[in-house]
């Protein structure tokens, strides 16, 4: 189980920002484009210099060496990075799950449209929206204890998008892992009744 709590976080173009989630709990975050949506998730992630703390189940992020962080929040950005040639090269262990807590990764690609077949696929012929789901699975599949999602969902096929958006819920659920998903779509902020929070000149509030 596991929450998240920001006291003071400050990224660049932000204000002073406080917010707790619950354990298990599903927070959306919206706003209009270049509010610092992404800056505040890199922020949480340690990614991007910030003031402020986070903390997770008491254990502050100062007091954790910076992989074991990132370990344990796992961040998807909008655009994934990719590094082989080959998807396999970003699943060390296709049959095995690398967290001892994590999902199986064949399981989970599953899951998320993709046969076993895919792990041999080169990096070159996946889509846009391919990407987006094998980076969800990859990060998945190291057992993140709280999720940080950045447009998890934009480049998606409706099929793709709520296959996405069951593999969250019930990874949220199973793990009681914190959620922070950032997504313009209000139709999915609705239908996935998470809390909804709006950043508006520097500032989180609730949405409208």
């Amino acid at each position: 189980m596991a929450g998240l709590r920001l006291d003071g976080i400050r990224p660049k173009i932000l204000g002073r920002l406080d917010l707790e989630l619950a354990a298990g709990e599903l927070v959306f975050i919206s706003g209009a484009s270049g509010s610092g949506k992404s800056l505040l998730l890199r922020a949480i992630a340690d990614l991007d210099p910030h003031e402020g703390e986070v903390w997770m189940d008491g254990s502050s992020r100062s007091a954790m060496p910076a992989p074991q962080w990132r370990r344990r929040v796992g961040l998807l950005p909008a655009e994934s990075g990719w590094w082989g040639e080959e998807v396999r090269d970003h699943f060390p262990h296709p049959n095995l799950r690398v967290a001892e807590d994590g999902p199986e990764t064949t399981l989970l690609l599953h899951r998320l449209g993709f046969g076993a077949e895919v792990l041999g696929w080169s990096v070159s012929r996946l889509s846009t929206g391919e990407r987006q789901r094998l980076a969800l699975a990859r990060l998945l599949v190291n057992g993140p204890d709280a999720l940080l999602l950045d447009e998890a969902t934009a480049n998606l096929d409706p099929m793709s998008r709520d296959r996405v958006e069951a593999v969250v819920q019930d990874y949220r659920r199973e793990r009681a892992a914190a959620v922070l998903w950032v997504s313009h779509d209000p139709e999915q902020r609705r239908r996935l009744n998470g809390r909804r929070l709006v950043i508006r000149n520097g500032r989180l509030e609730p949405e409208p």
